[in-house]
């Protein structure tokens, strides 16, 4: 392995998982920060090392010392903005190099009257209250219990992931079986299309989730079935100057000009 300076890898998706395949195929040395085991999961068969756990400002701080960090690339989620935070101040407190992975948006590519774009859970809920009383959320787990303040009259439908403490929460929240649906995505259009049929929902919520998310997968078939979607936009970035990294090509480059600066 090449060890031209400890690199940090902070994610838990697919996108951190083709950046650490990327520095594999360099033999470049990392570790890569994950929040839960089911971030572990997704992360596979990769080269570097994994810790699991979530982590303050402080502790990513410490860190970032004790591994003698060069360089972190931030690829957590894009609606993470207090890890994306706490790692901004982190890496400005110890002198480390910065780089943020975030997907391109298609928030713009698609415009359609029953296309609703929001800024937050609450501006989501009151949309959706308009609607019919099936709601289909397709926002993860982490906010439901929000979700269930904001919309107690409505019958929430949950896609969620297929893990043992995921199903839990729903649970716990008063979910069952009519009401959780435990898949992985992203899906397909025609996938969503024949969801959309068998769940028959009266207004769908989802998250700006790029292309590799399957965003327009997961609009474009319901809107064709006149099923309003209310859309959460992605909280405005942190300012992270040149180090903004949006493709795989862009990841790449900057891996080679980061051998480069080590030579």
């Amino acid at each position: 392995m090449i060890n031209p300076g400890a690199v940090l890898v902070f994610g838990g998706t697919s996108d951190a998982r083709f950046i650490c395949q990327i520095l594999d195929e360099h033999r470049i040395s990392y570790t890569l920060s994950v929040a839960t085991a089911v971030g572990e999961s997704l992360a596979g068969n990769i080269g570097g090392q994994i810790r699991v756990g979530r982590i303050d400002a402080d502790e990513i701080a410490d860190l970032l010392a004790s591994l003698a960090v060069r360089w972190v690339i931030d690829a957590s989620h894009p609606y993470a903005e207090i890890l994306s935070s706490n790692i901004a101040s982190a890496c400005k407190k110890v002198g480390v190099t910065l780089s943020r992975y975030q997907r391109r948006s298609e928030l713009n590519d698609l415009g359609h009257p029953q296309l609703y774009k929001v800024a937050n859970l609450q501006a989501a809920c009151a949309v959706a209250n308009q609607f019919g009383p099936r709601v289909l959320l397709t926002t993860g787990s982490k906010e439901l219990a929000a979700y269930q303040q904001g919309l107690p009259d409505k019958t929430l439908l949950a896609r969620v992931l297929p893990t043992r403490e995921v199903i839990a929460e729903c649970e716990a929240l008063g979910l069952g079986v009519d009401n959780i649906i435990a898949l992985r995505g992203p899906f397909s259009a025609e996938f969503n299309a024949a969801l959309y049929d068998f769940c028959q929902p009266d207004v769908v919520i989802t998250k700006e989730s790029g292309a590799e998310g399957g965003y327009l997968d997961k609009v474009n078939p319901a809107l064709a079935r006149g099923i309003p979607c209310v859309v959460v936009t992605r909280p405005q970035p942190l300012v992270f100057g040149p180090e903004l990294l949006e493709s795989r090509e862009d990841v790449s480059r900057r891996v080679m000009r980061w051998l480069q600066e080590r030579k």
